[in-house]
């Protein structure tokens, strides 16, 4: 019986890393075993920077697996879930041989991480139907077996697509690429839609893995949170490939207090403000002359196209208003891309659009 140890590159299997000065588990009250100043910086009076950080702070740790419902062994913070994305790539794909595949329109950090480990590229473009842009679930797994992917991203809920990924879609590509691939679930808009995580299928497939972040919903982009969720052993592994010191002291502390008790219960609060005002603003777009068709979302955004994208683009950057471009991305030749911000916010968007149903 395989384990998902079988899908790291060989000669990563037994690496054993860099060992830091606080990989060791030392006790004393003098510390001098790391090359760190005496002396705090002016700047930092409570010399809270003074020494290197914990490589896997303890606590933060344990309070995002409580978050994310897993074991702190099955969880790896890193620099945003950017740096897990690279760590997957580097420890899985033998350069120039295992695969890579994505479904675009899709986070352009999947291709950007296989360019850079020369691992091959596999496109599986996500299909533009009534409902919204959905994995081809079907390709996903001819396109992973005849390309013979080691990794395989679901972004789910997609960005820029915006709807989730089915988890029984989830569960039939994990099966379907056991022993071959490690799938891959992006859930970074997860907190805003009603799919139940791919954690919950981890007890069965060692072969899938969950990437979070503390930037969207909570609020902490600027602090560069992030985790990968797997199985312990595979964690252990990236580990050992990542840098000494990922987690700044300041940011670990920032994170935790962003996921206090109150902090949280005002996060899931405005949770809800997002997703109510996602209904209202897909609404009040489609009625609009200038718009094409606003696509379904279970994210905190909304895909939009225009009958004119260039016109839109312009008309809300006179309001100050500043969207993501979509059209250079496959098959989004007239869309923009819409984050949800406050309900004022939101009207000072259609307030700019509605200038251009006044020029036609």
């Amino acid at each position: 019986m395989s384990t998902v140890l079988d899908l790291v590159r060989d000669d990563l299997r037994d690496f054993g890393g860099y060992s830091s000065a606080r990989s060791a588990k030392l006790q004393g009250e003098i510390w001098l075993n790391a090359n760190e100043s005496a002396w705090a910086n002016p700047g930092d009076p409570a010399a809270s920077c003074r020494r290197y950080p914990d490589p896997q702070p303890q606590a933060l740790r344990e309070r995002l697996a409580g978050l994310y419902a897993c074991q702190p062994e099955q969880l790896l913070i890193g620099r945003g879930s950017d740096e897990a994305i690279d760590l997957l790539v580097r420890a899985l794909c033998v350069p120039g041989r295992d695969a890579v595949l994505y479904t675009p329109p899709v986070f352009g950090m999947y291709a950007v991480s296989a360019r850079l480990q020369n691992a091959p590229a596999l496109e599986v473009p996500l299909l533009d139907t009534e409902t919204g842009l959905v994995a081809d679930v079907d390709a996903i797994i001819a396109t992973a077996k005849q390309g013979k992917a080691k990794l395989v991203f679901l972004c789910s809920p997609s960005n820029p697509g915006g709807l989730s990924i089915p988890l029984q879609q989830v569960q039939t590509v994990a099966e379907a690429l056991r022993g071959q691939a490690l799938v891959v679930v992006d859930e970074a808009y997860a907190e805003f839609a009603d799919e139940p995580s791919a954690t919950s299928l981890m007890e069965r497939f060692d072969n899938i893995a969950v990437l979070r972040t503390l930037s969207k919903a909570h609020a902490l982009a600027a602090a560069r949170i992030g985790c990968v969720i797997a199985d312990a052993a595979l964690i252990a592994v990236l580990r050992r490939c990542q840098a000494p010191y990922p987690i700044p002291t300041p940011c670990s502390a920032l994170a935790l207090a962003g996921l206090e008790d109150a902090a949280l219960a005002q996060t899931r609060a405005r949770i809800a403000m997002v997703r109510s005002e996602r209904n209202r603003l897909s609404i009040a777009l489609s009625l609009q002359r200038c718009v094409g068709q606003v696509y379904g979302s279970d994210a905190n955004f909304l895909l939009v196209r225009f009958n004119d994208a260039e016109a839109a683009f312009q008309a809300l950057l006179k309001a100050g208003v500043v969207v993501r471009d979509q059209r250079a991305a496959p098959q989004l030749h007239d869309a923009l891309r819409i984050t949800l911000g406050t309900p004022e916010q939101n009207d000072r968007v259609l307030d700019a659009l509605a200038t251009l149903e006044l020029a036609a």
